[in-house]
């Protein structure tokens, strides 16, 4: 490296919790810090962690004009992960900090996890589980994927593998995205369709759309009541991109069959009610967790911050 070894901090659990990317990271830059709570840091927090560190390796900790402010020395932010929701990239450019992120990393994870939920649902394996602990025999075997009309609402990275994943199952794909999706429905027979028509029409929804304020609470209780009631809702892209207040109703007046969540809008959720739905499935955040994709993002960020301080 051309300058004096920059300090590294570093907050991702997945990464710090790692032997193997911890001691890979630390050939690259000597004595990072890494943060061994276990979990993301609040701001104050990650403001004293990150101390005179030249760089930052986050996760989902907020990056925000206070932290920024509080850390003149910082010269790059990397992004573990693929969401930018957490990170006020306003704020970066006005301290001039650079972001080093790669987007679609994780694809493959929380597509194989979306499509596990479709597969669940369909077969009541989740509901029927539920019901066997409680010492209930309900004997309810679903329906199949096959042929079922499915929803995809948000067509980028995740929402595109999704849609090859389901392929053989020769389901009938409909898409909705702020981009022109015509080529690739071209591609794959997935149609183009307005979201008000795959409430209507959807056997299955499975949300893939960043957070922003344009979709902070895009599935409402006026949408949910659009669904059919023998649909289901999925959702692994951001919490708040589903009113959980609203699903936690539509599934205890049965407005929907049932929906599986990967994220909520708080981390970990305290909704005991929502959480004892028997028709909802839950799973805590794991969608780009599997083992080779946690090691493909992390080496990800790590070659943000060798290029950036190898110039």
């Amino acid at each position: 490296m051309t300058r004096t070894t920059p300090r590294v901090a570093v907050t991702p659990p997945p990464i710090c919790n790692s032997s193997v990317l911890r001691d890979e990271l630390s050939a690259l830059f000597p004595q990072p810090l890494f943060n061994d709570t276990g979990r993301y840091l609040t701001e104050d927090e990650l403001i004293r962690f990150a101390g005179e560190a030249d760089a930052l390796l986050v996760g989902r900790d907020g990056i925000t004009d206070k932290v920024l402010s509080a850390l003149p020395q910082l010269k790059i932010i990397a992004k573990y992960g693929v969401g930018l929701d957490t990170i006020d990239q306003d704020a970066l450019k006005r301290h001039s900090v650079e972001l080093g992120w790669t987007a679609g990393v994780n694809r493959r994870s929380v597509a194989e996890l979306t499509l596990s939920f479709m597969l669940g649902l369909c077969h009541n394996v989740f509901r029927g589980g539920w019901y066997l602990k409680q010492g209930q025999w309900v004997k309810d075997g679903g329906h199949l994927l096959q042929g079922k009309t499915v929803g995809i609402v948000g067509c980028g990275n995740i929402g595109q593998e999704v849609t090859h994943l389901l392929q053989p199952f020769g389901c009938v794909v409909w898409v909705r995205d702020i981009l022109d999706m015509s080529e690739f429905c071209k591609e794959t027979g997935a149609i183009e369709k307005s979201l008000e028509e795959m409430l209507a029409g959807a056997d299955i929804i499975s949300m893939h759309v960043p957070l922003t304020e344009d979709t902070r609470h895009m599935i409402n209780a006026a949408r949910l009541a659009k669904m059919q009631s023998t649909a289901f809702l999925i959702n692994t892209s951001r919490g708040n991109v589903v009113d959980q207040a609203a699903l936690k109703e539509a599934l205890l007046k049965k407005t929907i069959a049932g929906a599986a969540l990967d994220v909520f809008s708080q981390e970990p959720p305290e909704d005991m009610e929502l959480l004892a739905c028997p028709q909802l499935m839950v799973t805590p955040h794991i969608g780009g967790n599997a083992v080779e994709v946690v090691e493909a993002m992390a080496r990800a960020a790590f070659q943000h911050l060798k290029a950036y301080f190898s110039k």
